[in-house]
């Protein structure tokens, strides 16, 4: 099977569509619009070089374990992960124009199942569209740029949800879409810092306002170690302050803040020799600990905060600074309030994926793979969190 393409879209003639598709609405947009080849949500390329294929064909299923309605529908495209891999796959109904999606078991076809994702073609790219044009803050979400909080947040989302809920009209959906209206906006609540000199500037109460009054631990100048010689930092842990305890970390507010290594010599009493230290122990400021034996570090020369896993030994990045620190724990608290009200980890995966994608947006350092010390193996601590579903992930108590 051919394809005729343009350099921008992908494009099939009459012929080629028979005898897959034979609805007409559809057929008329694959003969003229056509699909994009990629976006930031959505990629069809797959198109460009194996056509149109069934379900089916892509598994072979030898021993027909496949779902007969399953059988027929056609695989056109995937959607894109935080690292611009393909997560799920993209289906259309050939019969009914609709559009669902899967995750191909080649091993198990017989547990092969489908989600509602659009109810039609144009409907898809319109979806996409919005949210492409909300993370890059162009087209209909031009007028974001450069506006910030909360108010921003509210009011993005619920053009964005606006945009969904029309585009529906009354056939179901699934999650995915809400997960993008709720969730991806809430980048937009703090800006590139400027007057903070950290990587952002949080707007006042923040964390207040999320947390309560009560629950959020400042230090003053004395309760840090004269290690911590980055002032931004100093200052953010000073007149800001982190929470106490948010589902996966646990601040340390019990007594003045040690370096890693007094915090090891203290607590471990030889065990943890020097040798099994990051070479910059010293310089490490303990904050708190993470799940799993996990210290929560901040370098005291560049600000910069780091994992350090006591079973491992490994130190991994984890976040930018102590302002990205800061909203990651406000995300995380946020997407508890919004799942109270609108069930999202009934899509699991979908909402680890955007909670993912909404993090990196605002600090691709807490969710960029690439190995940044001696010891660091690319795992990331809040990807990691996100989707780990058999341990609580997501649906762990705040």
């Amino acid at each position: 099977m051919s394809t005729a393409r343009s350099t921008t879209t992908i494009v099939f003639t009459d012929d080629e569509l028979n005898p897959y598709v034979t609805h007409a609405a559809t057929r008329r947009w694959l003969t003229g619009p056509g699909l994009p080849g990629e976006g930031g949500l959505l990629t069809f390329e797959a198109l460009r070089t194996d056509g149109l294929r069934t379900v089916a064909d892509s598994t072979g299923d030898p021993e027909g374990r496949l779902a007969a309605e399953l059988r027929d529908r056609l695989v056109i495209g995937g959607i894109l992960g935080t690292d611009g891999r393909e997560r799920e796959s993209v289906l259309l109904d050939g019969t009914t124009g609709e559009i669902s999606t899967t995750y191909f078991l080649h091993d198990r076809p017989d547990l092969m199942d489908t989600r509602p994702l659009a109810p039609s073609l144009e409907k898809l790219l319109r979806f996409a569209t919005a949210v492409d044009e909300l993370a890059a803050l162009r087209g209909q979400f031009a007028s974001y740029a450069g506006r910030l909080g909360p108010q921003a947040v509210a009011e993005a989302s619920r053009q964005l949800l606006a945009v969904f809920e029309e585009g529906a009209a009354g056939d179901g959906t699934g999650l995915f879409w809400k997960l993008a209206a709720v969730i991806r906006p809430l980048a937009l609540v703090a800006g590139p810092g400027t007057a903070s000199g950290l990587a952002l500037d949080l707007p006042p109460r923040l964390l207040e306002d999320e947390f309560g009054g009560g629950e959020v631990a400042r230090f003053e100048d004395v309760d840090c170690p004269k290690a911590l010689t980055h002032a931004p930092t100093r200052r953010f842990l000073r007149e800001v302050g982190l929470p106490e305890e948010v589902v996966w970390f646990s601040l340390e507010t019990d007594m003045p803040l040690q370096t890693l290594a007094e915090y090891c010599a203290d607590a471990y009493e030889g065990v943890l020799t020097d040798e099994r230290l990051p070479l910059n122990a010293d310089r490490l400021i303990r904050l708190g600990h993470l799940l799993e034996d996990t210290s929560l570090v901040v370098d005291g020369d560049s600000g910069a905060v780091l994992s350090w896993s006591e079973p491992d030994l490994a130190l991994r990045p984890l976040n930018a600074d102590v302002s990205t620190l800061a909203f990651t724990l406000w995300l995380i608290r946020r997407e508890k309030a919004l799942d109270a009200v609108h069930d999202l980890t009934e899509a699991y995966d979908q909402l680890a994926e955007t909670m993912c994608r909404t993090l990196a947006a605002v600090d691709p350092v807490a969710c960029d793979p690439t190995p940044n010390t001696p010891t660091d193996d690319g795992w990331r601590y809040w990807p990691g969190m996100f989707e780990d579903e058999p341990g609580g992930g997501l649906c762990a108590d705040v």
